[in-house]
């Protein structure tokens, strides 16, 4: 009986196979580590920001309406991190307007020799960006639009929490899949009136729970969340 011998190009590929099994391995690994990251899953994450920024005080106390800083939300899938002349209005530093009669005029800059905010001044007179740190972030396979949530009544609450009782931002929300589709498949508890997304202490009537409430803006605005894969992986 004549020996059976596999032809040589067998071994090389076998050596491609085995050299492609490894990449996909290492791929899904990285895939499945970037997925897994604390600023994509872990509730509590909270970087210390290069400027001690309290939400509580501005978003809280002084009531600035969050679109004041993220002012892309309306427009843009991304809600921008303010520019750092956005907190030069109030922390600009030295900065003098001309009164009607002519003579300087101090603009009354809030804590303008404060070391906290050196690096905010610092910013305004280079140019370079403050280099904040993300507190929520999801992989990037994943398509998330802020103007398609915020416009259609989502609140910043719903994935952000209570904001404006934070002295320091954490995430409180874990951002996976799974917590994403449940809104999708029952939004009621997460819709009102697109005009108060950014009210983050709305409670709905006395008269209404806010699945009623939320079922009534909901049909007001024909939401019908998607659920299909290609919604968020594009």
């Amino acid at each position: 009986m004549q020996e059976f011998h596999f032809p040589n190009w067998v071994n090389k590929f076998t050596l491609v196979l085995l050299g492609s099994l490894l990449l996909f391995g290492g791929y899904m690994a990285t895939v499945l580590y970037a997925a897994t990251l604390p600023t994509t899953v872990n509730v509590g994450h909270r970087p210390i920001q290069p400027v001690p920024f309290s939400h509580k005080l501005h978003a809280g106390t002084l009531k600035l309406d969050c679109r004041y800083c993220h002012n892309t939300v309306e427009q843009a899938a991304h809600a921008a991190v303010p520019p750092t002349e956005t907190c030069g209005n109030c922390h600009g530093g030295n900065r003098v307007a001309t009164n009607p009669d002519g003579t300087p005029r101090d603009l009354g800059v809030i804590h303008g020799d404060s070391p906290l905010l050196e690096p905010i001044r610092a910013s305004l007179e280079s140019g370079k960006s403050v280099e904040w740190l993300r507190v929520h972030d999801v992989p990037d396979f994943v398509y998330f639009n802020h103007a398609a949530h915020v416009t259609r009544g989502v609140s910043c609450v719903s994935c952000h929490g209570r904001i404006d009782k934070m002295e320091v931002v954490q995430q409180v929300e874990p951002l996976a899949m799974s917590w994403c589709l449940e809104c999708h498949r029952n939004p009621e508890r997460h819709i009102r009136d697109p005009e108060l997304v950014t009210t983050l202490d709305f409670v709905p009537p006395e008269d209404q729970t806010w699945e009623e409430y939320g079922a009534e803006w909901a049909k007001k605005l024909e939401i019908n969340p998607k659920t299909n894969c290609s919604t968020c992986h594009r």
